[in-house]
């Protein structure tokens, strides 16, 4: 194939589709989205470029799935490669990412929708790229949608933004009025995403992004933190989120299947956590609690 692209799309049960979203990125993918039809299963749809072997690819992407399997995950066991034509890469890439309304108070877009805007609405401009939070994951609408409860004309000083990804809830709280944001992640390639989706939406004044890993964030604790990850990473954080929140502040977290909230929040409660505001969209939780011992 000497020119246009490749497809591959590999289904993507919830407890593998970070991982393997992670390895499409590592195997060279230009995109990588993730579409979920109504009663069906999350499927992956990753693009690549003409130079890459479609047999390689799909017997490397089988390779890691095994390994998977063999872990005990549920691994998928069909994945599909199809040739595509310029054309159709860049209308199969775009058409995935529209305007998307979330909660009451965002509206979220590509660069190349920059103009859209509904009244009443805060437009946040991300790029999709290889840093996680576009706003169609359920996670990072569930986020969004707490923090737009919490963060109104009295918004909290300063927050931090634990993992941010593509800096998605760090501009939304800017944008929100929080005065000052810091966006930590220990992907370098995220922090640089981060600083560009600041930049297109006016906020560097406001969001300071770092190269740091979440646990390693130390000062003054903050009115509020924001944490999009997985539940794994929230057990094992329980103990930094209680040095970082401040007394009667807020802890957002998000990344939590439904079937997990609860240990998660019976964790953080532990640490002087509690009063948890809850959201599930398609099946992924955020939690929104308060720090009050």
């Amino acid at each position: 194939m000497s020119d246009g692209y490749w497809e591959l799309a590999v289904p993507a049960p919830d407890d593998v589709a970070e991982a393997l979203t992670n390895f499409l990125w590592e195997l060279g993918a230009l995109g990588v989205i993730e579409e979920q039809v109504a009663g069906g299963q999350p499927t992956l749809r990753a693009f690549f470029p003409a130079r890459s072997e479609a047999s390689t690819l799909a017997t490397r992407v089988r390779d890691y799935t095994d390994g998977l399997r063999a872990l005990g995950f549920t691994a998928p066991d069909a994945l599909r490669v199809t040739a595509l034509a310029d054309a159709d890469w860049g209308e199969a890439w775009r058409e995935h990412f529209r305007p998307l309304p979330i909660g009451t108070r965002f509206l979220v877009v590509p660069p190349w929708e920059s103009a859209a805007c509904e009244p009443g609405r805060l437009t946040l401009v991300i790029e999709p790229a290889r840093a996680f939070g576009t706003g169609h994951h359920g996670s990072t609408a569930g986020c969004l949608v707490q923090l737009e409860k919490i963060v109104g004309p009295g918004a909290p000083a300063s927050a931090i933004d634990l993992g941010t990804g593509s800096g998605i809830l760090a501009i939304a709280a800017a944008r929100l009025g929080v005065a000052r944001v810091l966006a930590v992640d220990e992907d370098p390639d995220a922090v640089g995403a981060a600083c560009a989706n600041a930049a297109v939406n006016g906020v560097t004044r406001q969001v300071t992004c770092r190269v740091a890993d979440a646990a390693g964030v130390t000062g003054e604790p903050v009115p509020l933190v924001l944490a999009n990850l997985l539940s794994s990473a929230h057990l094992r954080l329980a103990p930094s989120y209680a040095r970082q929140v401040a007394g009667d502040g807020r802890l957002v977290l998000g990344g939590l299947l439904d079937a997990e909230a609860t240990a998660v929040e019976a964790e953080l409660g532990r640490h002087g956590f509690d009063g948890a505001d809850v959201t599930s969209i398609e099946g992924w939780t955020t939690l929104a609690l308060r720090r009050t011992r």
